[in-house]
């Protein structure tokens, strides 16, 4: 789970030393209160990983367009986070950059940022259009693109920020000949916007809409970070919790029982076939390749034994950590896949066959 500690507002949710800015200037726990310290605890009693987003743009601070000023102030925060919190699983930034009170467009020093994160919390993944770890997938709507490479080209998008036919094409599909790991992390909401309106409770996302989402991005090779927002309470509204629960309980319904389980593996360089233990009907195929070898599959079929043939049934491109195949039912107790291009020898973790609920 990661936190917005400060949006561009420059509100902190935590008791920054470096501004007034913040929790402490609130009757919140009379001025005694830390968000991210009761976030982080919370997270962790539930064994999930916290991580925080610090957005670089600062509308409230004076300093900000005064560049080495305000980089001196963001570091200062950033070093807050990093050293007061224990471990954090990922820091997210973003390339939001307006005017500062002065005319001026602020000029971030990515550099000095991430070798902070490296100093305090090496083992946390930095996420932005230009990672250095996770990359953006170049728009809101939790869609990664089709192909989806892990590596890419850095020099393609140098920094966050970049704009341009080439970056927007280098963030959704990567680059298979890249020089760098940088996966894809494919960011949306629930709602319409990032923040909680009363007037958009009719508004969330279904658990089917969701479930889409999830087969566009985690079903594409990336990670999934849905945004859900706090109400005015510093809840999240019963909307998008009964929407999140059904969610699951639906994604659960999808992926419970691997028909595939038990069945009968032959491998080669170029195939891997399945022989089922007995005639079974599905209509999703899930792919993984072995990705701590790296990534390899460019091109892929799946066919069905029919006794006297096979069947194509479904073709793809990238597969990486996990490639979601939605198909028109199917009967069948034999599969392959055919690895039609790959750069090096492919290494295919799993074959999963399901049956969507209905």
């Amino acid at each position: 789970m990661i936190l917005t500690a400060k949006h561009h507002d420059g509100f902190c949710l935590w008791p920054s030393a470096v501004t007034t800015h913040s929790v402490k200037s609130s009757p919140w726990r009379n001025g005694q209160g830390d968000v991210v310290r009761e976030f982080v605890d919370a997270a962790r009693a539930e064994g999930i990983q916290p991580g925080v987003y610090l957005s670089p743009w600062d509308r409230h601070e004076p300093s900000y367009g005064n560049s080495p000023r305000y980089n001196d102030f963001y570091c200062a925060q950033l070093t807050e986070l990093l050293t007061r919190y224990g471990p954090l699983v990922e820091i997210w930034f973003d390339g939001a950059n307006g005017e500062g009170p002065n005319g001026r467009r602020q000029q971030y020093d990515w550099d000095r940022y991430h070798r902070l994160v490296r100093r305090h919390q090496p083992q946390a993944l930095i996420f932005s259009d230009a990672g250095p770890d996770l990359r953006w997938v170049g728009n809101e709507d939790g869609a990664a693109g089709d192909p989806n490479w892990c590596p890419v080209d850095p020099a393609v998008v140098p920094v966050p920020g970049a704009s341009g036919d080439a970056v927007t094409a280098e963030l959704q599909h990567g680059d298979p000949r890249g020089s760098v790991w940088r996966p894809g992390e494919a960011d949306v909401s629930i709602r319409p916007g990032w923040f909680w309106h009363p007037a958009e409770d009719g508004k969330i996302k279904t658990p089917d809409q969701l479930l889409d989402l999830y087969r566009s991005s985690v079903g594409r090779n990336a990670g999934l970070l849905l945004n859900v927002p706090p109400n005015r309470a510093g809840l999240l509204a019963e909307g998008d919790v009964a929407s999140l629960s059904a969610f699951g309980a639906l994604r659960h319904r999808w992926f419970g029982e691997n028909l595939a389980a038990g069945a009968t593996l032959n491998a080669t360089p170029t195939r891997v076939s399945l022989q089922l233990r007995t005639l079974e009907t599905f209509d999703v195929i899930v792919i993984r390749e072995s990705i701590a070898h790296g990534q390899r599959v460019e091109g892929f079929t799946v066919e069905g034994d029919e006794g006297s043939r096979w069947r194509p049934i479904a073709a793809g491109t990238t597969i990486g950590a996990k490639r979601i195949i939605k198909i028109a039912p199917y009967t069948t107790d034999g599969v392959r896949i055919g690895l039609e291009s790959a750069l090096g020898v492919p290494r295919i973790s799993e074959v999963a066959l399901y049956r969507s609920p209905g």
